[in-house]
């Protein structure tokens, strides 16, 4: 699946295509997949409980990552995942008329998220191996924008499509979310044919002789990784990060979608698309290049580090707001919702761009730079997974109005380990000139 490729192409033409094409998957499997089989009619914590531990996939990246740097191309594999994802999606839609499509579908999600991960390693290898220190800053806000972009295709304009299939053209949910799953194969087959001639190679790694240097490398990647200097710290910062934005990740749109006398705010699913797809759409990447051009005009340190942190959880309140104005007879605005939403969106894609930059320059270069990167995007993902399992379980429990502000409480690690995180290759280099 190879195509030759032509050498210092503009990053323009290949960076938004492609973390829009790894935001979509990401989002299906994380939010959309919830908020099908909610439509279905399963709880909160089945939900949580099932799509949550699927999760997993993208922390499990070090185990092939090294392999990935060893064989073929990454431009290969972006390609081969980009149509096996299709190829899931379509099977999702077949397998929903069956009686027991709840397994099946979890069983897919499951290999869609392990194709996910491996694109999101080659895509993140292609960046940072085609890119310099200068366009990596200029760049990491573009980059995070179109991931959230593919995200928002995701869930607006997948869930609309859904729901409208639903309410205007008086189709079942099962075969409304068949048809929303085929929907969102198509794209990832156009995205991987425009891949097939536009996306570079990336730096290609000394193919190994035999098992034996196979195993070598991949054992001297990770001793590497751990001989960095302050890793631990730089972990710890990693893992900590969005420790409370992974209380609200599945959470948060499943309380959107809960009815009122449950205490939720009741959106229809065409609802949630237009809030998603509209106002929040272009806020978000508003916020995500605004992140990315504050990054590279001020540069990666502690303070704007704190900064960043503030943005990504302070706004969290919105849902505390939101979940002591909702329940039994209290029927609010679309306005009135999409606005609080909206809010929560800038600081998530504004602060966001800051723990990528800081794991792609802080902690992954060197001489296994994709590998290492994977390694750090893998904890960061491993901290999501426990805390989106147990949001639908709390949240069941402790009622929505308590549980945002737990939300709440569980952005203090978040904001400390950000105050904290050691800067071994220091912060000047970083600013743009």
């Amino acid at each position: 699946m190879n195509s030759p490729d032509k050498p210092a192409r503009n990053p323009w033409y290949w960076v938004p295509s492609s973390y829009f094409s790894e935001g979509i998957p990401f989002a299906l499997v994380i939010w959309v997949a919830g908020t099908m089989f909610k439509d279905l009619g399963h709880s909160d914590g089945q939900i949580t409980l099932a799509t949550a531990s699927i999760g997993i996939a993208w922390s499990l990246k070090p185990f092939w990552a090294a392999f990935l740097d060893m064989y073929r191309t990454k431009k290969f594999f972006v390609l081969s995942m980009e149509v096996l994802m299709a190829g899931i999606l379509c099977a999702i839609a077949v397998a929903l008329p069956l009686p027991n499509y709840f397994q099946v579908a979890i069983a897919l999600l499951w290999v869609l998220a392990f194709a996910s991960s491996t694109q999101d390693i080659c895509v993140d290898g292609i960046y940072i191996t085609s890119l310099d220190a200068k366009k990596q800053a200029a760049f990491i806000g573009v980059q995070g924008v179109f991931w959230n972009v593919g995200r928002l295709f995701s869930t607006a304009a997948i869930v609309w499509a859904a729901g409208s299939l639903k309410e205007d053209h008086a189709m079942t949910a099962t075969a409304a979310w068949g048809w929303a799953m085929g929907l969102a194969a198509a794209t990832l087959v156009v995205l991987a044919v425009y891949h097939w001639f536009i996306l570079p190679t990336g730096s290609i790694t000394v193919r190994p002789k035999n098992v034996t240097e196979i195993g070598t490398t991949f054992a001297d990647s990770i001793v590497d990784f751990f001989r960095k200097e302050k890793i631990w710290g730089m972990l710890l910062f990693v893992f900590l990060f969005r420790s409370s934005e992974g209380l609200l990740l599945i959470e948060g749109p499943l309380f959107l979608q809960a009815a009122h006398d449950v205490g939720g705010v009741g959106l229809t699913l065409k609802q949630k698309g237009v809030i998603d797809g509209t106002v929040s759409t272009f806020v978000s990447l508003f916020a995500g290049l605004m992140g990315g051009a504050f990054m590279a005009r001020f540069g990666l340190n502690r303070v704007t580090l704190v900064f960043m942190a503030l943005l990504l959880n302070l706004p969290h309140i919105t849902f505390v707001v939101l979940s002591q104005l909702a329940g039994p007879g209290h029927t609010l605005s679309l306005w009135t919702v999409g606005s609080l939403v909206t809010i929560e969106k800038f600081g998530y894609s504004f602060g966001f761009v800051a723990n990528m930059l800081y794991m792609m320059q802080q902690i992954s270069p060197g001489k296994y730079h994709m590998t290492h990167y994977a390694f750090c995007t893998a904890l960061m993902n491993l901290m999501l997974v426990p805390t989106q399992m147990v949001s639908g379980p709390l949240a069941d429990h402790f009622g929505y109005k308590a549980y945002f502000i737990i939300v709440m409480f569980a952005a203090i690690p978040s904001i400390l380990a950000s105050y904290y995180a050691p800067f071994p290759r220091g912060t000047d280099h970083h600013k743009a000139a």
